[in-house]
């Protein structure tokens, strides 16, 4: 058996970025794929390296680590003291960065700050899967301005019972309704079952003006379809598609275009045009190798299209001002309902505004 190589290097935008342990499997093969290696990865995101900076440049970037790669069983860690999981979030540059590896000053909800790491060229994607990263999830928002998104983010969620195709359906009403506001949709594949539409917006709102916005657009699609929902709980969403508003929070983040997922066959999430959407059945035919063919033939769309005016969903919002939950680790929002499941919910433990009687409302 020929013995592993210590070290390799990839070139990426005219840096030489050295992989160790090039010849360790990321992802197990499959059916559809052979094994896939870590300089595999590295290659791959050298490759996209370009295409992908359409959608990255200058946002502060979260990286989601699997250190050892990914096989089937294995789980993301759910926060910093969770030491079961095998992969994790890097919401910080982590120490013994490369110099040339820019980032961005963020802040989180508690309005607690982080310098994060901010792919500014092809060459910090390759360095970050030397690291073991596999999924990138940038920030709605350019370093420049870190307060006011400039996208607002459609995230289409199958819910049990219900499909890809279900997702492929509610997005393409999806895309009449924002040609009817005067936006423009630019769906990709999630990677998994779903599919993200990122709607390029002018960065003149806060993040609750945008997730208000997101909030309406999921109500407007619920009257239109029936197999839409925008329950926060999961116990009220049943067989239908979740849009998941609560995506455009700060220090939310969804996962970048060209990014790969830790699933069987090393998923990517692409992106497509609208007409190639409603044709796809089947998007686990979008992998590592078949998305980097398919940006070496330039056959990819652009992140194209004008900044949008967010005013006529904000008018909706405001014509139907229905607080909805946000996450447990924001604070209680003025309007909210009561963070307790439905069914578990004994209304004459909460007071009109959504608090628990007893506590007070910053609790």
């Amino acid at each position: 058996m020929a013995s592993s190589r210590k070290e390799a290097y990839v070139a990426a935008g005219g840096r030489e970025v050295r992989i160790s342990s090039p010849d360790r499997v990321v992802y197990e093969a499959t059916d559809r794929t052979p094994a896939i290696t870590k300089l595999d990865v590295a290659e791959y995101f050298a490759a996209v390296g370009d295409a992908m900076q359409e959608w990255v440049h200058e946002r502060p970037t979260a990286l989601e680590r699997w250190p050892d790669g990914w096989r089937e069983g294995m789980r993301l860690a759910t926060g910093p003291t969770d030491k079961e999981g095998q992969g994790f979030y890097q919401k910080r540059i982590p120490k013994g960065a490369p110099e040339w590896v820019e980032t961005a000053r963020i802040a989180f909800p508690s309005r607690r700050t982080a310098d994060e790491v901010c792919l500014t060229e092809p060459a910090t994607a390759v360095w970050a899967a030397q690291m073991g990263t596999l999924t990138f999830h940038p920030w709605p928002c350019r370093r420049a301005d870190t307060d006011h998104p400039d996208e607002l983010r459609i995230d289409l969620d199958p819910q049990p019972g219900t499909t890809f195709a279900d997702a492929v359906r509610v997005a393409g009403l999806a895309r009449d309704l924002l040609q009817e506001l005067g936006l423009t949709g630019l769906p990709k594949t999630s990677g998994n079952r779903g599919v993200h539409v990122f709607v390029p917006i002018r960065p003149q709102w806060t993040f609750e003006e945008v997730r208000h916005a997101a909030l309406a657009f999921g109500r407007e699609l619920e009257k239109r379809d029936g197999g839409v929902t925008t329950a926060w709980w999961k116990e009220e969403r049943g067989e239908r598609i979740f849009v998941d508003f609560n995506q455009n929070n700060r220090d939310r983040t969804i996962a970048s275009a060209y990014s790969l997922r830790p699933l069987p066959g090393a998923p990517v999430s692409t992106p497509v045009t609208w007409e190639e959407l409603v044709e796809i059945t089947d998007p686990r035919a979008f992998n590592l190798l078949t998305v980097r063919e398919r940006v070496a033939r330039g056959d990819h769309p652009s992140y194209a299209g004008g900044q949008g005016d967010l005013r006529p969903l904000l008018d909706l919002w405001e014509a139907d001002p229905r607080e909805a939950n946000w996450p447990p680790d924001y604070p209680k929002m003025p309007g909210e309902p009561p963070r307790v499941q439905p069914s578990k919910k004994v209304a004459e433990h909460w007071d009109a505004a959504g608090n628990r009687i007893g506590q007070s409302s910053a609790e």
